[in-house]
This record gives structure tokens, sequence and C-alpha cells, in this order.
């Protein structure tokens, strides 16, 4: 018998592989995108600019990163998963590193909100997904809970190493190791990465004899994007599902992510602190992401959302108490928030598939994201606004906690069908 990875006869199936390279890939981004909520006091602190002109680029670089998700679905089709991750990490390290050298509040916004943020947004969840249907037939939670929990794994990494460098070296410095981790991984995925189980011979992981690889497309890949967009706005599943990912979007990394930090340091709580803080939530989140995908492989999808929205928005209600009470109170919000953070992303994939079966995953997750970070801008800008309004951030803590409330209803609709209309059977996935 061979034991060469990735053979039909070998002990490890290449997916496996496949599924590493992509999680270290969203690691990298993920510590890209984490570095704002670290480098908003200091930039305050050097160019003099107010949480909100800062909170504008955070927010142009969210809404970038959702929006990119399909179109980059759709490059994925057309030139493969291992060209578009290399486009990707290049013009991400590029917009980083010019960040280094901007001097005014446009320049930000143009390489952080416009570079960065579309730069990121092509290796963002749709990538797991699309790398999860199309290499695993088995095992589809439980791998998309790992990848989704990257992004947990990527504050864990950067965010207390980024404030230590911050307090120590300044912000262009950390700006650079950022720069350099996105670069880092550009061989990684070039020698490593495969875009299909076909072209190494290989059947889709726990996929049977009888399964056909799906089609490369060669259609233009903006007009399979928008189509995919329209297709979904007519499907009632999908305005559920993209409605309760916006707020999902808006009380994670919109809120959380961008200004817990900038919030802590208003309670007096220093910023490698407040950084730990947030890396002890990577650390739940990790636990709770992976352990919801493979919740999602045997429980129904709906009522798991329902539960995670509304533990969250009991947590994020407890937040401006926690943030000005005693150490153990912030611990005890980042045990329970962490645990929540992004464990919505498993379900939210299996309901899409259930959906629009595992063929279009990737195009119409892409877009759910879209929504997810629509919300993160919205939220971005607007807890940044209410700081420079009202002086803390109250208001947009309590806001966030109302909106996982209705979201936590909403989530219990989906594949839900008017009285008297046939319910359409969802596709079927094997090993599930």
């Amino acid at each position: 018998m061979e034991t060469t990875v990735g053979r039909p006869g070998g002990r490890v199936h290449y997916a496996w592989v496949v599924a590493a390279v992509t999680f270290v890939t969203l690691l990298a981004a993920a510590g890209v995108r984490s570095a704002p909520g670290v480098l908003i006091v200091p930039l305050e602190e050097h160019f003099g600019w107010s949480r909100a002109t800062l909170s504008l680029a955070i927010s142009v670089n969210l809404v970038l990163y959702g929006l990119m998700g399909p179109f980059a679905a759709a490059l994925m089709d057309r030139l493969g998963v291992r060209r578009t991750m290399l486009i990707s990490l290049g013009i991400t390290a590029a917009g980083v590193v010019g960040t280094s050298f901007m001097t005014r509040p446009w320049q930000m916004v143009l390489l952080w909100g416009v570079v960065v943020g579309g730069g990121t947004g092509m290796t963002a969840l749709v990538l797991g997904a699309t790398v999860v249907s199309r290499w695993f037939t088995e095992r589809r939670g439980l791998v998309m809970g790992v990848l989704t929990a990257s992004t947990a794994t990527g504050q864990l990494a950067f965010l207390p190493l980024l404030a230590t460098i911050i307090e120590r070296g300044g912000w262009r410095s950390a700006v650079l190791l950022v720069a350099g981790v996105a670069a880092a991984v550009v061989p990684l995925v070039f020698f490593l990465m495969r875009d299909r189980p076909a072209e190494l011979g290989l059947l889709p992981y726990g996929g049977a004899g009888d399964e056909s690889p799906s089609p490369v497309s060669r259609a233009n890949p903006a007009l399979v994007a928008i189509q995919a967009l329209r297709d979904g706005v007519r499907s009632r599943d999908f305005l559920l599902l993209a409605a309760t990912f916006f707020i999902c979007g808006a009380s994670t990394s919109g809120l959380i992510g961008t200004h817990l930090v900038p919030a802590a340091h208003d309670h007096g709580i220093p910023q490698v602190a407040a950084a730990g803080l947030l890396a002890a939530m990577g650390i739940f989140d990790l636990v709770g992401t992976t352990a919801s995908g493979w919740l999602t492989d045997r429980w129904d999808a709906r009522r798991l959302l329902a539960w995670y929205y509304g533990l969250r928005g009991i947590s994020l209600v407890f937040l401006p108490a926690a943030l000005a009470g005693p150490p153990a109170a912030r611990w005890a919000f980042a045990l329970f928030y962490g645990l929540d953070w992004i464990a919505t992303v498993p379900p939210t994939v299996r309901l899409t598939q259930d959906a629009f079966g595992a063929a279009r995953t990737g195009m119409m997750f892409g877009w759910i994201v879209a929504a997810h970070q629509l919300g993160a801008g919205v939220a971005a800008l607007g807890a940044g606004l209410t700081r420079t309004w009202t002086g803390d951030y109250q208001v947009a803590f309590w806001t966030a906690g109302a909106s996982c409330a209705l979201a936590a209803l909403l989530s219990l609709r989906v594949g839900a069908r008017p009285a008297g209309r046939p319910i359409v059977p969802a596709l079927a996935t094997a090993g599930d």
C-alpha cells in the first residue's frame, strides 16, 4: 500500500493538506484584519485623527472585505483557488506596506480601506466554504468549523504581539510585521495548494466512486456573481440568512473586533492587557467554533443559530458593566462571548448548502458574507460616531445586544415554508 500523501492508496488524503494550507492563509488574513483593533489608539495619538475618522477607514475595509467574497468565489471557479489566493496575498501585503508611509486620513481610507479590504476579501470565509465543498464530502461541518476558527487563532497569535511591538517600537513596526506575515504565506500556497481533487486523480474526502467533479467555469466571474445575487434575493432563506449574518458582523468584527481595545482604553485598561483579552477570546472561540462545526454535523442548524445569537446578545448587554468592573468580570465576558464569537459560521454554511446545493455553496455564501461585512462596516462606523458624540460605547453595545435577539428569532424561520406550500427537500450530503 502506498503511503504518499494524497495518493489514492495513501493514509492521509490530500484534502487535509489543502485544508491546512487554507487554515494558515485564513490565519494570516485574520492577523491583518485584526490589526486595526490595536492601531486605533496609536494612530489617534500620533496623527490627532478622531475616532470617527479612523473608524471610516476600518468600515470601508470591512465592507469591501465582504463585497469581494462572491466575486472571489467566481474567480476561484474561473482562475482556480490557488491563483486567487496568491493574488490576494500579494495585494494585501502591498497595501499594508503602503500604510506605513501614510500621512493623511484619505490615504488610510485608500490603503487600509480599499486595497487591504479588497485583498483580504479574496481570502474571506468564502475561501473556506469553497475548499470544504470541493474537497470534503464527509466532515464538512467539522472542517468548516476549524477553518472558521482560524480567524480567532489569528487574533490569538497576533494581537498581543502587535500591541507589544507598538508599545516598544511604534505602530509602523507592527504594520511591517503584518505585511511580512502575509508575504510569508505565498510560498506555502504556491507549492502546496491545489484547486480540485481531480488534479491529483482523487475523489473528495469521503466521496463515492460514482461522483463526478464539478466543471471548471468559463463564464465571466462578475456576471456569475451578479446572477447568484439575483437568485439569492428571490429566496426567502437567502434573505433570512443574509439578515442574521448582517447582525453577526455588526456584533463581532465591526463592534468588538474594532472597538473593544479602544473601549477598554477609555476605562483605563492598558492596550496590551486589552489585546490580551481579545486574544483570550480567540482561544475560547477556537474551541467554540470547532465544537460548533461538530454540532452542525449532528443537530438542527437553525436551533444552533438561535442559541448562539441569543447568548451573544446577553453577553453584549453585560459588556459595559464588565469593562467598568473588576478584571474577573472582563474575563467572564471573554469566556462567554469568545465561545460564541463566530460559532455561527458552520451552521450558516450548512443552511446555505441545504438551500442551494454544494456546487453553489461558495458563491451564495459569498453574498451572505457580504451582508456580514456590511453589518460589520455599519457597526464599526456607527460605534465610532457614537463614541465621538457621546463619549462612550454603551449605546453601541446595548444596540448590538438587542439586534442579536432579533437574529435568534429570524434563524428559526430559515427553511420554514408558508402554510399550504410543500417543503422542498434539502440536498443530502453524504456522511452528514
